[in-house]
């Protein structure tokens, strides 16, 4: 800027060498100066073109009207660059011979030729005159005008010497990280105010005003009436008047509504005594969570699986069950039945206190999609297969094993301590978990032809016989099964008496324990094993052929029986080695209704009395269908507080039934962006339920709150697959998320969502 004919250029080493301008040695910082010639420049723009380092002033040097340009080392980088151009003459002329040295030499030579000296003049002293500067240097100057503070630091004289110890304190130790440093009242500035006396009179304003008021005398009166009595017809008169009728005409709808009032809400409601119970839930951070307590996974059974059923004991505390099966597309899930198991499935008992070693270890035939406990007996299990059947297992032999889980858990801990204490390397063992083979499978011929979607026992105060007829099992036992699968098809099972098997001796049991010998698989069901066949099958007929049935089912229990009382139990096995059908007397007040959930997204309640078909006969199918959710429906369940309330799920919303309530549901929601997978209700909250998606969030609806949309969203992993809720104590509730990589999630509800509040 201000010198438009310097032209800042960058020369590289090449460039350099050929115009020899080499830095440090041909130019330098003193000698910064070196004349080109015009013509060398354009014969390099020739020869070079644009790698060229005078490309950018190319212009320049062919409109230059010298013959030599010159170029100046800028080794301050003045210009920005190693090198700058001098594109005038003038400019050229000034930079090698500045005008000062040019006068400079005139002087010189005129000096040269004649010699003069002036004389000596001796200095004079004069008088020094203000002009201001003593002024302007006095109001520059700093003063401190400030009345200075005097600190006085006193110690008692028996602690000069004593020596001083200082300590530091972290913030992070102090309540809330935060120290506060108190201040306190200093004499020295308590100001005394002067006393003064000081008197002021104020007289107020008189005003004389006067009032009139009529006063009557009190007297005690009395009205003596008769009601009026009215004579038949002009009774019939005042009824059949058009101003009665159009009286009652006018008001009959108020009344309606007034009464319609009075029935669903209470006037007598105390609102801000309800309003009270929510005082916990009014800060910041949410009151509704779920906190990750456990987590299983295994890298032989579980990896690259889908975890398809989980599974509570229902009486040991902390063991859980999980089954998987492989990860399957849509298409590959047509044909499961040609599908060969290329891998082990078993199924996996679980317990809190020993998150890496399963507890025990269940055989399976195929991939197992569900299975339950016996209500009646925890030993036993019937599950569904993938490719139809049904399993059966008993696990009583090893009970005990699973009872001392936590014992076992304390143990291997405690070795490991005493291992690390004692600096002794060794290497740990720990044997595999036992291996249970099933002990029934039922006949493939008779089995449902696609996987097995859901498995129930059946309630323990009735069994059906092979007419449908619905019996009085006195026993209490459960004794009968009911599956459902996407053919269409429900299949009963019963459990036919047995021989009971040998028990094991306690010297055998004993010798077995010492010498560490695997028990014997159980055989319990040996004479179900390939040749069971169900007790009924209930066709779904009305879906049409290009459509699966995909259900969900569950049978109802509409009252509890009573029945006599029996003798003491053995066992299970005993009492199921007992005739279940025989001298059983009929039971006519009773409800068999159940409930479909299909793959066409249907939710269907089937009468079972209208739709049996027994082996050989057909009976006519009638039943009411409801369309609502848009994808399979993948969870229907009864609320265990209201049996006539039920969820279903099942696509991208969820819906509440009433049982009895003909014209569609209760409450439905709207569809989100991702897919339900599953979900449950909760087990102590009447008003809450769990949802799990396959973005892996879990949706927290609490109706008491919000009916539009969850109370709360809470992400858990990559897609969700079962939720089953837990009650270990009062105090502690679990809920078991499983997803579709092989791990299962325990989680810990917090006590917002698992302890209900007044009258819920």
């Amino acid at each position: 800027i201000g010198h438009p004919e310097i032209f800042p250029l960058v020369f590289t080493t090449k460039t350099q060498e050929i115009f020899n301008c080499r830095v440090d040695e041909d130019v330098t910082e003193e000698n910064c100066f070196k004349l080109i010639k015009k013509d060398e420049i354009i014969q390099d723009l020739k020869k070079r073109a644009a790698v060229s380092d005078f490309r950018p002033v190319k212009k320049v040097v062919l409109e230059y009207p010298g013959e030599e340009l010159l170029v100046v080392f800028d080794a301050k980088l003045q210009y920005g660059q190693n090198f700058y151009l001098v594109a005038s003459e003038e400019a050229k002329e000034n930079l090698l011979k500045p005008p000062e040295s040019a006068e400079e030499e005139e002087e010189e030579e005129n000096t040269e030729g004649t010699l003069e000296f002036n004389p000596y003049k001796p200095l004079v002293h004069k008088p020094w005159v203000s002009l201001g500067s003593e002024k302007e240097v006095e109001e520059e100057s700093v003063k401190d005008t400030v009345t200075k503070i005097k600190y006085i630091i006193s110690r008692v004289r028996r602690k000069f010497g004593a020596p001083i110890t200082f300590t530091d304190k972290n913030a992070s130790q102090v309540k809330d990280s935060y120290i506060e440093c108190l201040s306190y009242q200093d004499k020295k500035f308590s100001i005394k105010m002067l006393e003064k006396d000081v008197g002021i009179q104020m007289v107020p304003k008189v005003r004389e005003a006067s009032t009139q008021t009529k006063w009557t005398y009190p007297k005690n009166t009395a009205t003596q009436y008769f009601p009026r009595q009215l004579s038949n017809e002009e009774n019939e008169e005042s009824l059949s008047s058009e101003k009665l009728k159009d009286f009652l005409t006018s008001v009959c709808l108020r009344m309606e509504i007034a009464l319609q009032q009075n029935e669903i809400m209470n006037a007598f409601f105390d609102d801000w005594k309800a309003l009270a119970e929510d005082e916990g839930s009014s800060g910041g951070k949410p009151d509704a969570y779920l906190k990750a307590y456990q987590s299983f996974t295994d890298l032989h059974y579980l990896k690259q699986r889908t975890i398809s059923y989980v599974c509570w004991h229902p009486t040991i505390y902390g063991i859980i069950a999980v089954s998987a099966r492989e990860r399957l597309s849509y298409e590959e899930r047509v044909n499961l039945s040609d599908k060969s198991l290329l891998q082990q499935s078993v199924i996996l008992f679980w317990s809190l206190f020993d998150p890496i070693h399963p507890q025990l270890m269940l055989e399976c035939p195929e991939d197992i999609y569900c299975f339950q406990f016996s209500p009646s007996d925890p030993n036993i299990i019937a599950g569904g297969c993938i490719n139809g059947q049904v399993v059966l297992w008993d696990f009583s032999q090893h009970e005990e094993k699973l009872q001392n889980a936590k014992t076992d858990a304390n143990g291997i801990k405690m070795t490991a301590d005493e291992m690390v204490n004692s600096s002794i390397l060794s290497i740990l063992y720990i044997t595999d978990p036992p291996l249970v083979k099933y002990c029934a499978v039922s006949s493939i011929h008779y089995s449902h032809k696609k996987p097995v979607t859901d498995i129930h026992w059946l309630q323990d105060y009735f069994e059906d016989n092979e007419t449908g007829a619905t019996l009085d099992n006195r026993a209490e036992i459960c004794v009968q099964l009911v599956t459902c699968s996407p053919d269409c098809s429900i299949l009963f099972w019963d459990i036919p008496a047995s021989k009971l098997p040998e028990q094991p001796s306690s010297e055998k049991v004993k010798e077995e324990n010492i010498f560490g010998m695997p028990p014997d698989d159980p055989d319990t069901f040996k004479h179900l094993d390939l040749c069971w066949k169900p007790l009924m099958k209930v066709l779904y007929t009305n879906i049409e052929q290009k459509d699966q049935m995909y259900p969900y089912c569950f049978p109802e229990k509409r009252q509890s029986l009573t029945t006599p009382e029996v003798p003491v139990k053995v066992s299970l096995l005993a009492e199921m080695s007992t005739p279940s059908s025989k001298n059983l007397k009929m039971l006519q007040n009773i409800s068999t209704d159940f409930f479909v959930g299909t793959e066409v997204s249907e939710n269907n309640r089937l009468p079972m009395k209208m739709l049996i078909q027994v082996i050989g006969k057909t009976e006519q199918l009638n039943n009411r269908k409801y369309t609502i959710h848009t994808e399979t429906i993948n969870t229907l369940q009864r609320s265990p507080f209201f049996k006539d309330i039920i969820l279903s799920i099942g696509g991208q919303n969820f819906a509440i039934w009433k049982e009895g309530v003909t014209n569609g549901v209760i409450l439905q929601s709207s569809c989100p962006a991702g897919r339900n997978t599953g979900g449950c209700w909760s087990l102590t909250r009447p008003g809450v339920f769990f949802i799990g998606r396959d973005d892996g969030n879990i949706e927290i609806w609490d109706l008491l709150k919000k009916t539009y949309e969850p109370s709360h969203f809470q992400n858990i992993s990559k897609s969700i697959t079962v939720i089953s809720p837990s009650i270990a104590s009062s105090k502690q509730h679990f809920l078991a998320v499983s997803d579709d990589i092989g791990v299962l999630h325990v989680l810990e509800i917090c006590q917002k969502l698992s302890h209900p509040s007044t009258n819920e």
